[in-house]
């Protein structure tokens, strides 16, 4: 259930609850009749009703799927990234991006590091 849904059900339940309240006290009025204090109970119960309908449903949301696509321009060669503890070699697949930072994690020593790019000259 959407936001917006939802807090209509919250703004509806409480305006039935206001009016099953007052036809329940208005029953035990000098000129009250029984029959308003049904239609009071039945009120308040749909209002119950449309809150638990409101909230049994917990919210679901989706993952969010980021890919990064870089263009380079011409022909580039790739250096091999090795690690900064035990010297492995590294691959695309252990360069994950975490927080929008590319973070690579060594298969062989489990060390876990941000790669950052060093300036060219």
């Amino acid at each position: 259930m959407s936001n917006s849904l939802k807090i209509i059900s919250f703004i509806a339940s409480a305006v039935l609850i206001l009016f099953g309240v007052l036809f329940i006290l208005a029953t035990f009025s000098s000129t009250g009749q029984g029959g308003w204090l049904v239609v009071g109970v039945v009120l308040v119960l749909i209002a119950f009703g449309l809150i638990w309908l409101a909230t049994r449903q917990p919210k679901v949301e989706a993952p969010i799927n980021v890919t990064y696509k870089v263009d380079l321009p011409g022909d580039v060669s790739m250096d091999t990234i090795k690690c900064k503890s035990c010297g492995g070699t590294l691959s695309p697949e252990n360069i994950k991006m975490v927080n929008g930072a590319p973070v690579v994690t060594c298969p062989y020593c489990n060390t876990t590091y941000q790669l950052t790019e060093q300036p060219k000259w």
